[in-house]
Formats: structure tokens, C-alpha cells, sequence
């Protein structure tokens, strides 16, 4: 049996097993929170995207026969306070909530800005916690599901491994539900138009996500490198086996790794809005340790870029590397030079030590 291997996974956990009864529940989440506590205690990092702050305040707001926009609102504003408190108690770590809309996910700046807050909360051992922020998102501002969400989210984070939990085994080549000689599809290397016909639509009656949205999600990451595990979060013994790097569930396997994934999207599909010119150090820092570019190496600033944008690095007029920069062209040209601990002197402001970050570069 192939080893189940990662470093960086979102765990996507729905509503059915947050709040099976539309109420806060440990039941199925316990053997998850043992997973991810024991996965950290081994360096690895996890963001976790929750569903069930509609489900978990659906009691405590008064509705006639189906609520309005309005009482889910606030039933998820409820809600959302029991579901943080409920996963908090599981945890040994601090853990950090983050509500995303789909506008903040399609905004180039809060892209950045989200992507940031993400990997300083791993750096500093907290546990991401996200959801949709289901109190102000109205119908065109909805991601939708959750499943796509994690997609989403495993995408800004850069995760190597998505594990969407649901409430069967993985995918059959039938419904376990209604046909008891269903089996269940170990692995998938290629998500076809067959495969999507399988997906049937929603198997529970307080998520939104069936398995249509668990297979769009993993179709969004294996094309991104980022190999996607549905197992059944109701079965304690499926942590138990992913603690030992044993496989269960369904396995999409990514087309390409992650970090060629993501190399060939920058070195090939993205347009660059400038150049930033560093010095030798820099440069050596660059191509032989691997580091992130700092300000203290920059020489001269070049075009009219804004953060998040793509640039060109270059040395002694050539260009060495690409990559995503975390500030715009006029407050780089203000810090150029100048030791990271002085950025947020000169600027007032400050959004990381680097110009850009090593996760967001490539050399050429």
C-alpha cells in the first residue's frame, strides 16, 4: 500500500458532522482534532475549513417554515461563536478565525492579503480556522459550498494535500445508499466527464455540498499539484490509519507536483508589471540558499506595479528570477535598500520582512 505523505494539508470538515443535530457536537470531530494535533506534533501544518455555523445556530433564532436570507444570517452569526468554541476546546494550539467571501478570494489585494495572514499563522503555530462569512455574504458574493471553498483555500495556501471529509467512504462507482454492491474508487488519476457523472447530487440534509462540489474541488487542485483525499469524517478509525501515512478513501492524484505546479504558473502564465534590480548578495541569497528577497538587496525599482503583481528580478541585466511582490512599486522604490526592520518606520505600515517571499518566486 503507497505511503499517504504531506507537509501542508486543508482539512475540510461539513456541516453533518460539526452540528449533526443543528447543534455543536464532539462526536465525529474528537478523532479529527487527535489527527491534526498529532500531524502538528510532527511539524506538519493544517488549516482547517469548517462548515456548520448556519446548522449550529439554527436553533437559537425563531423562523416560521424556511428562514430568510436574514435569520440564516443570523443564525451563522450565532453559530459561528459555538463552532469556534467547540473546535477551540478540541485544540493544543491557538486557534485563528478567518470568514472569506468569494469577492475577497477574486480581490488581487485581499488575495495577498489573505494569503499573508495565512502563512504568518503557521509560522507563529496557530491553527487556521476558515469558513465562508456566511452573516454578510449574500447570493453573488457566495462561494457557495465549502468543498469549493477548500479548493480555494488550499490554493492561497499553497497546501501540497486538501483532505474533504465526508459522511461516506469516498467515491463509488455507484450509490452505497440505494445499491449495496457499490465499490468504492480507490483512487482517480484523471476526473473525466464519467467520473463527474458519478457524483449524484447532495447526501445531506444540512450541507450544501454533495459529492458534485467534492470532485469539482478536487479537480481544481490536482490541476494545481495539490493531491485531494475524500475520507468518511463519521469513522474514527480513518485518522487513526492517516496518522500511520496509510491511504483509505478516494485518492485524486495530482497531474504534476505542487511546486512545478506552481513554477510553470509563474514562470509562463503570468504577465510582469515591472523589474526590481538587486545587488550580488541578493542575488546569491536568491539562487544558492534559497531565501526571500529583502529590501536591504535592492537596488532600483522599475515600472508601476501593485502588490501581488508579478516582476522580474534582475542582476547585472539579466534576469534571474520571478516572482509575486508583497508591496507596490512606490513604497519598494521608498524601502529599497534599507534593513526590513525599518520598514514599518518608513512606510507605516509594514505587510512581511520581505520584498518576495521565497513560497512566491521562482528562478528563471
Amino acid at each position: 500500500m503507497a505511503r499517504f505523505e504531506w507537509k501542508r494539508a486543508v482539512i475540510k470538515v461539513g456541516s453533518s458532522l460539526i452540528a449533526p443535530n443543528n447543534k455543536c457536537s464532539t462526536l465525529y470531530l474528537a478523532a479529527i482534532a487527535r489527527f491534526i494535533n498529532e500531524s502538528r506534533k510532527q511539524g506538519k501544518e493544517v488549516i482547517l475549513v469548517s462548515s456548520g455555523s448556519v446548522a449550529a445556530g439554527r436553533s437559537k433564532i425563531a423562523y416560521k417554515h424556511r428562514p430568510s436570507i436574514a435569520e440564516k444570517q443570523a443564525m451563522a452569526a450565532i453559530g459561528q461563536m459555538h463552532m469556534m468554541a467547540n473546535w477551540t476546546s478540541l485544540f493544543e494550539c491557538d486557534c485563528a478565525q478567518i470568514l472569506l467571501t468569494a469577492d475577497d478570494l477574486h480581490n488581487r489585494t485581499r488575495y495577498v492579503n489573505i494569503k499573508n495572514t495565512l502563512r504568518e499563522l503557521l509560522k507563529n503555530y496557530a491553527l487556521p480556522i476558515v469558513n465562508e462569512n456566511d452573516t454578510v455574504a449574500t447570493a453573488e458574493l457566495k462561494v457557495g459550498d465549502n468543498d469549493n471553498l477548500a479548493a480555494y483555500t488550499a490554493l492561497v495556501a499553497q497546501a501540497d494535500t486538501l483532505i474533504i471529509c465526508s459522511d461516506i467512504d469516498g467515491l463509488y462507482d455507484a450509490d452505497p445508499r440505494n445499491n449495496p454492491q457499490a465499490t468504492l474508487i480507490k483512487e482517480v488519476r484523471e476526473i473525466t466527464p464519467e467520473i463527474h457523472q458519478l457524483a449524484g447530487g447532495a447526501g445531506s440534509s444540512v450541507g450544501t455540498g454533495g459529492m458534485r462540489t467534492k470532485i469539482q474541488a478536487a479537480e481544481k487542485c490536482v490541476k494545481s499539484g495539490i493531491q485531494t483525499l475524500i475520507v468518511n469524517g463519521r469513522d474514527a478509525s480513518v485518522f487513526e490509519a492517516l496518522a500511520k501515512g496509510e491511504l483509505t478513501g478516494t485518492l485524486f492524484v495530482p497531474h504534476q507536483s505542487r511546486q512545478r505546479a506552481r513554477d510553470m504558473w509563474l514562470k509562463h502564465s503570468l504577465l510582469t508589471k515591472g523589474s526590481i534590480i538587486i545587488d550580488e548578495g541578493a542575488r546569491r541569497a536568491l539562487t544558492d540558499k534559497g531565501a526571500s528577497l529583502l529590501p536591504s538587496g535592492i537596488v532600483a525599482v522599475v515600472g508601476n506595479f501593485v502588490a501581488g503583481e508579478a516582476v522580474n528580478i534582475e542582476c547585472n541585466q539579466a534576469v534571474i528570477a520571478k516572482g509575486l511582490v508583497l508591496y507596490n512599486a512606490v513604497d519598494l522604490a521608498n524601502i529599497k535598500g534599507l534593513k526590513s526592520s525599518l520598514i514599518e518606520a518608513t512606510l507605516g505600515f509594514s505587510v512581511g520582512e520581505a520584498a518576495v517571499h521565497r513560497d512566491d518566486l521562482v528562478l528563471m
